[in-house]
């Protein structure tokens, strides 16, 4: 046997959106304990991460209106990590009441798209995170930051690699440990990632990197890719490709769980995802879905047409 043989695998972390990204702009309400069900399959698929839900007003995202009944419903597997995204210090004091493991805070690094998206500022959204990241961190729970929209915007166009370097270096000074890049709107390509994601390597050494690509373009894995070959070893995905933005016009689906594993275990690279019990979790999916309303969505990156929320 050569030293090849003897090396370690290559990994890479896979943080499971579905639950939350999916589903918050379903036109039909997934029922609760269908959710946890699909927590729960993907728990045992072997996912060590997974963003089970939001504590957005119920008014905004109604479909997302029982987080703390799936928070407190879910068979918590020893050493997966749950997440809930916040969008403010409300949601926050709601959040912990729960067995959440960790925090999500999201921002744009578009002016237009957050004020659309949240009716704020960078700088006011920014400001009012460091309450927030106290009070997480005082709880002994971790705290991840989104910078949306990071490889350009439908409103703006491109976006300033210094704003989005800017804000990275904001999220550190609060105690965040990872921030995750999206590309929101599948405006990006592999030179583009691969140059940005390099550079925000070299400049953020304290900081895990994470990416968060959508396939609007059909570029997702290629961008994945890109990403990985940067250095990044944290990926975002959907289970189904499920999710999109509905302040951002084309921006139809995550990429896809399923679709990813299956690249990077074909390479070599270990994800430590089971993916036959990947597929369970996403025939859950298609499941639940044959009985809702049609929506705007991107189901196993390939697009569903129906009434828009966007």
């Amino acid at each position: 046997m050569n030293q090849t043989e003897n090396a370690p695998k290559e990994k890479a972390v896979i943080v499971e959106v579905g639950p939350r990204d999916g589903l918050q702009y379903e036109s039909g309400f997934f029922p609760t304990e269908r959710k946890i069900e699909l927590i729960d399959r993907l728990s045992a698929s072997g996912m060590k991460r997974i963003e089970v839900t939001s504590f957005v007003h119920p008014k905004v995202i109604p479909a997302l209106r029982d987080a703390v009944e799936v928070l407190n419903g879910i068979h918590k597997e020893p050493g997966v990590v749950y997440s809930a995204l916040v969008p403010n210090l409300k949601g926050c004091q709601r959040a912990l009441e729960t067995p959440v493991d960790d925090i999500a805070l999201f921002v744009s690094a578009s002016e237009a798209h957050n004020q659309k998206n949240v009716g704020m500022s960078i700088a006011d959204s920014l400001a009012g995170f460091e309450e927030i990241a106290r009070l997480v961190l005082a709880a002994g729970r971790s705290l991840r930051g989104y910078v949306v929209t990071a490889f350009g915007c439908p409103y703006e166009g491109a976006i300033p690699e210094e704003r989005v370097l800017s804000m990275a270096r904001a999220y550190a000074d609060m105690g965040v440990a990872e921030v995750s890049f999206g590309d929101t709107t599948g405006m990006a390509n592999p030179r583009m990632v691969s140059e940005k994601m390099g550079r925000l390597a070299q400049e953020l050494k304290g900081v895990r990197l994470a990416a968060h690509f959508h396939n609007s373009r059909g570029l997702g894995l290629a961008n994945a890719y890109a990403a990985y070959q940067a250095g990044v070893r944290i990926f975002d995905s959907s289970v189904g490709g499920l999710g999109g933005c509905p302040t951002a016009v084309g921006a139809m689906g995550n990429v896809a769980t399923e679709d990813l594993v299956n690249m990077l275990e074909e390479m070599g690279i270990d994800t430590g995802v089971d993916f036959a019990k990947l597929l369970e979790a996403t025939a859950l999916i298609e499941e639940v879905l044959a009985t809702q309303p049609a929506s705007f969505t991107c189901r196993q990156g390939r697009p569903v047409w129906g009434p828009s929320t966007i």
